[in-house]
This record gives C-alpha cells, sequence and structure tokens, in this order.
C-alpha cells in the first residue's frame, strides 16, 4: 500500500509543483509516433496520412523534458502501429523514467516485441473491435484478431497490465458484452469509446436507440464488477449529454496531444481532425504560458465526442470516493508488479480512503 500511495502522491506533489500557482497545466499527454500503419482499419483517418521525417530519440527525449516542466504524469503512445518503430524500446525507456508510460498497439506485432518493451511500460492497450472475422474486417486484414490475442497472452504472462481498446461503431455495438466476456477470459480489462467520423476516413460513428442500449449495458456490467476500465461516471455523462442534453464539463487543457513531428495539436484530438497550426515544436514552447492564455472557455461544453483521453480526466474528481478508484486505482497506475484487484479488499478500501482525504489543490 505504502508503495501505490507513493507512486501517486510522488507525481502529484511535482506536478503542482511545477504549476507554480497557474490553474491550467496538462496532466495527460499523447504523442504519436508516427501514422503509418501495418492495418487499414475502416474508421481510422491516420494511416492514410503520409509521414513527415520522424523525430529521433534526441527529438523525443526533448518532447519528453518539456512536457515533465509542464507537469505532465501520464504519456501515452499511439500511431499508427508505434510497434513499427525499431527505436521504440529506447524511446519508452527514457519515457519510464519520467512518467507513467502507456502503448497503444493494434498487436500484430506484439507477441515479437513485448520482451523489448515490457519493462517500460506501466499499462498496455491492445485495439480490439469485434470477435474474429468482425474484427479483421474493420481492420482490413485476416488473421488480425488472432494476433492480436496472441500478443494480449503474451504480455499478461510478462506480468503486464493490459487493456483491451474496443472503438465502439455501427457495426460491431452488437458485440459489446461478448468483448467484456473475451477481457475477462484473458484476464485483461477493456476501454470503450464511441467512434468519432473524421472526414477522411469511414463514417462509422454509432448513434440512436442500439447505442443507447449498448452504453447502458456497459454501465449496469460495470456497477456489477465487470473489468471495464470506464468509470461509471463515463458512460452516465455520454448518455446525459448525447441523449438527454445534460452536457458535462470538457476540459480539454488536461490533455495535451503531440503529433509525430514533435508539433501540439489544438485544442483537441478531433476539432481540427488531429492537425497543428504550429510551426514549431513543442520544446520550443512555453506550454505553461500558453496553456494559461489560451481560450479553452468556448470548448467547455462541445461533447462532440467521447475520446477517454479527454472525458476521463475532465470527469475525474478527489471529492468522488467512486471516481478515485475507477479511474485512479483499478485502471490507470501501475501497482509496482501486480494490479489493484489482485490485492486484499481491506488493502483496497484503506487505499481509496486514504486518497479522498489528501489535501490536494484544486484545479479548475
Amino acid at each position: 500500500m505504502a508503495v501505490l500511495k507513493s507512486v501517486v502522491l510522488r507525481g502529484i506533489k511535482r506536478t503542482f509543483k511545477t504549476a507554480g500557482g497557474r490553474r491550467k497545466i496538462p496532466l495527460v499527454a499523447g504523442h504519436k509516433l508516427l501514422y503509418r500503419c501495418n492495418l487499414t482499419c475502416d474508421m481510422c483517418p491516420f494511416w492514410r496520412r503520409t509521414d513527415e521525417k520522424l523525430l529521433g530519440l534526441e527529438e523525443e527525449i526533448k518532447i519528453m523534458d518539456s512536457l515533465v516542466r509542464a507537469g505532465v504524469l501520464f504519456y501515452g503512445f499511439e500511431g499508427g502501429e508505434p510497434l513499427l518503430r525499431r527505436d521504440l524500446p529506447e524511446i519508452l525507456e527514457e519515457s519510464h523514467k519520467r512518467f507513467h508510460t502507456s502503448l497503444v498497439t493494434n498487436g500484430w506485432l506484439l507477441k515479437n516485441r513485448i520482451r523489448e518493451i515490457r519493462d517500460s511500460l506501466e499499462f498496455l492497450f491492445v485495439s480490439l473491435d469485434g470477435i474474429g472475422s468482425l474484427h479483421d474486417r474493420l481492420r482490413g486484414a485476416n488473421g488480425s484478431f488472432a494476433r492480436a490475442v496472441e500478443g494480449i497472452r503474451a504480455s499478461r504472462l510478462s506480468g503486464l497490465n493490459v487493456a483491451i481498446s474496443f472503438t465502439i461503431t455501427r457495426e460491431n455495438m452488437h458485440q459489446v458484452e461478448e468483448m467484456v466476456d473475451l477481457a475477462r477470459n484473458l484476464g485483461v480489462g477493456i476501454n470503450f469509446q464511441p467512434a468519432f467520423n473524421y472526414s477522411t476516413a469511414g463514417a462509422l460513428s454509432p448513434y440512436g436507440a442500439k447505442l443507447l442500449g449498448a452504453l447502458s449495458k456497459l454501465l449496469e456490467l460495470k456497477k456489477a464488477g465487470a473489468p471495464i476500465v470506464n468509470s461509471q461516471d463515463y458512460f452516465r455523462s455520454v448518455i446525459n449529454s448525447w441523449y438527454y442534453g445534460v452536457h458535462w464539463t470538457c476540459k480539454p487543457w488536461l490533455t495535451i496531444n503531440i503529433d509525430p513531428s514533435g508539433r501540439v495539436v489544438m485544442p483537441c484530438y478531433v476539432l481540427q481532425e488531429y492537425s497543428s497550426d504550429f510551426d514549431k515544436p513543442v520544446w520550443d514552447l512555453d506550454i505553461l504560458s500558453f496553456w494559461n492564455t489560451y481560450d479553452w472557455e468556448r470548448y467547455e461544453k462541445c461533447n462532440k465526442c467521447a475520446l477517454s483521453c479527454y472525458a476521463e480526466p475532465s470527469l475525474f474528481s478527489w471529492t468522488k470516493r467512486a471516481t478515485v478508484k475507477d479511474f485512479i486505482l483499478d485502471a490507470i497506475i501501475f501497482y509496482a508488479g501486480k494490479t489493484f484487484r489482485g490485492s486484499r479488499e481491506g488493502e483496497q478500501e484503506a487505499i481509496v480512503d486514504d486518497l479522498a482525504r489528501t489535501r490536494l489543490p484544486i484545479i479548475n
């Protein structure tokens, strides 16, 4: 328990010290290492883009150091397919020294490369968008489901905390319960989020009564103890916003996204379809000064997407005991070699109580 508390609180204290009294700081960072991918998913626009010159390790370290100065705690790598980069182990190793580090992969190369990266990751997300042939069709490659499952099993055997990342589309939302069962059978978690319709990708975003039914079922399963990474607040907030007009307050400034060229993507992941207006890399930008002069207020009621990387940090509150358990303890933090669910129930309750009582500054 003491180890877990130190992991959580050490980073939080560093962040508030870094903020220097400024109210808006990015806690979560996402970075696309490349756009290139070995799969051609219908709902994804990124594999259709051409990479500019990719950054080298020295430049990747410059990004990390700039994020440390800004107060970032969580750093997630994605693509494209990050495992296509030969220098990925070195990049992750450097990140692991500074942040809680996670990776999103389609799993095709995972089984062969897991030993190179396992010691530098706190959390691994493997994208699965259906059972068997449905996943293969959506991903554009026969055998991709089997390869991803093999990679998940290999990652679990290596001791990693793993979750399936499931993008809900019109074509797969009927399988959400089956996907929860699959996650349970594999001994991993699963995260859900509805697809966003990018102009350069297939229009597969779900809607209507079927989506409401799927989200409601997932909330019910989460309450019943299913291994769903999303918080209960996530499902409630999306349902209330999209179906009943009760908006949740989005705080896009809690998450900073950086494109493969090292430029900040503004104002968020989706509104400009992951494009950057900056002509300089993030390490030449005073992030905190920019963050605290930018007009974020106009995006607070956006609610156009339900991406977890924006919704979950925006919904999180230290004063909500259930949210602390859902978002911090059950889903994100690396537990010194064992998952939180593996600890004794009494320890779980004590950790939640201790964190809820911790006196932390309030960031609006």
